[in-house]
């Protein structure tokens, strides 16, 4: 069994194909280049370089939201012009969780942070029981202080990754009561493996879905949503 795994939900571009044995190919950009320029470059490469059939594949492992917009439709469009072509099921998999993934066995518990604007961060809280992701708290959108106080309530040692790390940092040193940590730059990111990795259980389990009923998951609405929504409140306002 192969699954090809994509995400571009952030910064950061990747591309796996895994099979239940091994990670075969993984391809991660993080640098200056916009998502419709990587991916599909990055599909064909690794593809070649791993002597594979697209068809090979058993299905396709996407990174479902939340995250940026235009990533996430970039990524989402990939999968599923994919899967119909190819007639493969989609496994979407929540952003959050993916990320959080990647600190597979850590005894502490996981908190990725994501970027969100307006000063929120995407968010959730994990933990591995048993050798499988257990979610604590499932993502959503909120502020980073909410977020430090929900995990100060909760007493445990965290640590933190994401590229919401960068950006708060300084209020999380700050704010944070427990012990806490930043996970290591190989660590810190989206990757496809971990998407790979994920998406090989929730395959097993039948979390799939067809390239027709895939949607990206967003949580928030796009800019030009809250644009038009607020134009149309003022409008409203004003005719009253």
């Amino acid at each position: 069994m192969r699954i090809l795994a994509l995400d571009s939900s952030g910064l950061v571009a990747s591309v796996a194909i895994a099979s239940e044995e091994a990670l075969l190919a993984e391809y991660t950009i993080n640098y200056k280049r916009t998502h419709s320029q990587t991916l599909l470059p990055m599909l064909d490469e690794i593809i070649r370089m791993a002597d594979l059939d697209i068809s090979d594949i058993d299905a396709i492992a996407v990174s479902a939201g939340p995250g940026s917009f235009t990533g996430l439709r970039i990524g989402s469009a990939t999968a599923k012009g994919l899967g119909l072509a190819l007639d493969k099921p989609i496994i979407p998999i929540p952003t959050v969780d993916g990320l959080a993934y990647n600190l597979y066995g850590t005894d502490k518990m996981v908190c990725p942070i994501m970027d969100a604007r307006r000063d929120q961060v995407y968010t959730g809280l994990y933990e591995f029981i048993d050798d499988r992701l257990n979610v604590i708290s499932p993502q959503k959108a909120l502020s980073i202080d909410e977020l430090v106080e929900e995990i100060n309530q909760i007493g445990r040692e965290t640590i933190f990754l994401g590229d919401g790390v960068p950006i708060h940092r300084e209020r999380i040193e700050n704010k944070m009561k427990n012990d806490y940590e930043f996970a290591p730059i190989h660590m810190n990111r989206q990757r496809a493996g971990a998407i790979a990795a994920l998406g090989l259980q929730y395959y097993r389990l039948g979390q799939v879905e067809s390239a027709d009923q895939h949607q990206p998951v967003y949580l928030r609405m796009s800019q030009a949503e809250r644009e038009r929504a607020e134009k149309l409140n003022k409008y409203n306002t004003n005719e009253e």
